[in-house]
């Protein structure tokens, strides 16, 4: 039976709890992508609090990615320094660390914006979006082949500058409608060549992407977090996304995160409704062979009991309840506390640096 607080042994990679930290948006960079002091400490901190192993947020495979502000990149060589040092210090607490590498937006080099931002996709669950994609119905379409290349290519150098660095892992993110989940979403994909008109090819991106790495940094851990649903009239449904798990899988992808399009549930509670994409990623667990990890909704230990009893699912992985509890698993484990203090209340989307209110109110 899986334990909580087992070791636990993935290919290229050895946790010592099945916590993760989920990539978590701290928008603290530099617009080059360097990490300044305060990025240092947020995962110094997280690495002391006992979880399993930290995935970074955002990090950016593009230099004039200018999707948002405050993003991590892993676009130029010359900020390995700066990313081999976040990787020395959390090292130094026993905790592997994988970098999420994911494109807001795909931009030409002269500048232009080639897919303006459009917030309208990025919903909270379950809320069908019904106004126009606008710009963002064509972009995708309008891409040549060399510059899908291009874009792979980005992933390719920054998942070789993560090994130089000296990170465990990396992980593809193809999830919440950034570039590469608006890519392989039928609302958005319209292509009719080798890049679009079936889920196989609309994935095709994801596979070179991930094979691409295989070749460049094969002691790498590669994960990848996707949307178990777009959660938008015609978006990427369940079944579409176990397609391309399986896709993944096949080809040699270490583990999947499963996610969605529009990650922060409101108003959790402890033993009443967590867990929201468990019963998507228990069916995933069940079809493939490739350790899934779950993420959304998880605030008692209880219920990542159960989850890891009654299903296959391998990992848990935690966002907003390290924000309010850095140490939390360092709690689990201990016995000081069963249940998360994080209150789903979301203001920490709305509050300077994503931080947790409560904490900056204890704080004063």
């Amino acid at each position: 039976m899986k334990k909580l607080f087992d070791p636990v042994s993935l290919h290229h990679l050895t946790l010592k709890n099945r916590l993760v930290r989920s990539a978590t948006w701290e928008g603290v960079a530099a617009p080059d992508g360097g990490i300044p002091a305060e990025g240092y400490a947020i995962y110094e901190e997280l690495a002391k609090g006992g979880v399993g192993a930290i995935i970074t947020g955002f990090t950016s495979v593009a230099a004039n990615d200018v999707y948002f502000g405050g993003m991590m990149r892993l676009s130029d060589d010359a900020l390995i320094p700066q990313y081999k040092k976040l990787v020395d210090l959390i090292h130094r607490e026993n905790c592997p660390v994988i970098v999420q590498l994911a494109l807001g937006a795909f931009y030409r080099p002269n500048g232009e914006q080639a897919e303006p931002y459009d917030d309208s996709l990025r919903e909270p669950l379950h809320i069908t979006v019904s106004n126009s994609l606008r710009s963002q119905e064509t972009v995708i379409d309008e891409m040549t082949a060399d510059e899908i290349e291009t874009v792979i290519r980005w992933f390719v150098q920054a998942a070789a500058r993560a090994k130089t660095a000296g990170f465990d892992g990396v992980q593809i993110h193809a999830a919440h409608f950034f570039f590469l989940s608006r890519f392989i979403s039928p609302r958005v994909n319209h292509r009719r060549d080798a890049y679009g008109g079936t889920t196989e090819k609309r994935a095709r991106i994801l596979l070179e992407i991930l094979r691409g790495i295989r070749d460049a940094a094969p002691s790498l851990h590669i994960t990848v977090k996707i949307n178990s649903s777009d959660f938008i009239a015609g978006g990427l449904t369940e079944d579409e996304s176990l397609a391309v798990c399986k896709l993944l899988a096949d080809a040699g992808i270490d583990s999947i995160e499963v996610s969605g399009n529009g990650t922060s549930v409101g108003g959790i509670r402890p033993h009443v409704n967590e867990a929201y994409f468990a019963p998507f990623a228990a069916r995933l667990a069940e079809e493939i062979s490739v350790p899934v990890m779950l993420v959304g909704g998880l605030r008692s230990r209880t219920e990542m009991e159960r989850v890891l009893r009654d299903t296959k699912i391998e990992l848990l992985s935690l966002s907003r309840p390290l924000l309010r509890e850095p140490d939390f698993p360092k709690k689990l484990e201990g016995g000081e506390s069963d249940v998360s203090k994080c209150v789903s209340c979301n203001a920490c989307y709305s509050s300077p640096l994503h931080r947790c209110i409560f904490r900056k109110e204890a704080a004063k």
